[in-house]
């Protein structure tokens, strides 16, 4: 159990944030007169005092609110916390949506001392309930009813797409199949074909937001801008070879051009990364192939089945 030390606001992003008694929390928005307010994921920014004070003790001097944090919170762990926690303040209820954050270009406080917590050590949610909330308050993780649902992004990589040239028909077939199939799409995005930004983003959505599954489509072929598996590669933590070879031989019986396919599977923390072709009757025949089972192994890295070893 934790206690609000500080509750803080800003009419603007990229600001320090002004510490207020109270604060009017909105369902899927937000904190009322608080930039960061909006229907994403991010609406509510909390970092532990006691962070805080361990910045303080190296002598910058610093107040609530010029992290750009929302919420301070004593007595828990934030950084602990699982994306998909809840946690409990008065009649607010809040989920955790992302773990830390980018920093595209440096805060006031970076500027100001040279470091900046945030990034590091900050946590963000979204409001599932609204009310009001006061300094002093507790918070309370609480337990969440039913599974917490498999959570995926679709990530399309073409440069025409990009370009708004051509329409993302794979992304949408993707993401609605993964829908239909019990899968919250959290994220869908699309990009050039670009490894670094690829990479960053797979980053993202592993690290900080943590996510089950993410599929990729476009970018497997021989084409030297097709640099989805490079990419990919390059963030992994372990190979699950056997998804993307099941899918080429799967495919072999359908066009001998699935032999000139570079699309890889790979584990990075506990997300499953899994790329997929450009089109979108290839990408529906290639979840043919996997996603009957694709439980079982999201299961295993959520450490919620045991291998059954058949």
């Amino acid at each position: 159990m934790g206690r609000i030390e500080a509750i803080c606001i800003s009419d603007r992003k990229g600001i320090r944030k002004t510490e207020t008694g109270e604060g009017v929390l909105k369902k899927e928005w937000g904190i009322e007169g608080d930039a960061h307010g909006g229907t994403w994921h991010r609406q509510v920014s909390l970092l532990s005092f006691e962070m805080i004070e361990a910045f303080r003790a190296k002598g910058a001097q610093v107040k609530f609110g010029d992290f750009g944090e929302n919420l301070v919170v004593s007595g828990l762990d934030l950084r602990s916390l699982l994306v998909g926690t809840l946690l409990r303040v008065g009649t607010v209820l809040l989920e955790v949506t992302q773990i830390g954050k980018e920093c595209h270009s440096h805060c006031a406080i970076y500027h100001a001392v040279g470091d900046c917590i945030m990034p590091r050590e900050g946590i963000f949610a979204r409001v599932l309930e609204g009310g009001v909330i006061h300094k002093g308050e507790l918070v309370e993780v609480e337990k969440r009813e039913g599974i917490f649902p498999w959570q995926a992004a679709v990530i399309t990589l073409s440069d025409k797409g990009a370009a708004g040239e051509r329409e993302d028909q794979s992304g949408s077939v993707i993401a609605e199949r993964l829908a239909a199939n019990g899968y919250k799409v959290v994220e869908r995005i699309l990009i050039k074909d670009d490894k670094e930004k690829l990479e960053r983003i797979l980053k993202r959505l592993s690290d900080q937001r943590q996510l089950d599954l993410i599929l990729t489509t476009g970018g497997t072929g021989f084409s030297p801008r097709d640099v989805t598996p490079e990419a990919t590669k390059a963030v992994a933590e372990r190979d699950a070879p056997g998804i993307a070879e099941a899918i080429r031989a799967a495919s072999m019986r359908i066009t001998p051009h699935a032999m000139f396919s570079r699309a890889v599977s790979v584990i990075r923390g506990k997300t499953l990364i899994i790329n997929l072709p450009g089109s979108p009757k290839a990408c529906q025949e290639a979840m043919d192939v996997f996603l009957n089972a694709l439980p079982h192994a999201l299961g295993l890295l959520r450490n919620q089945v045991e291998d059954c070893a058949r």
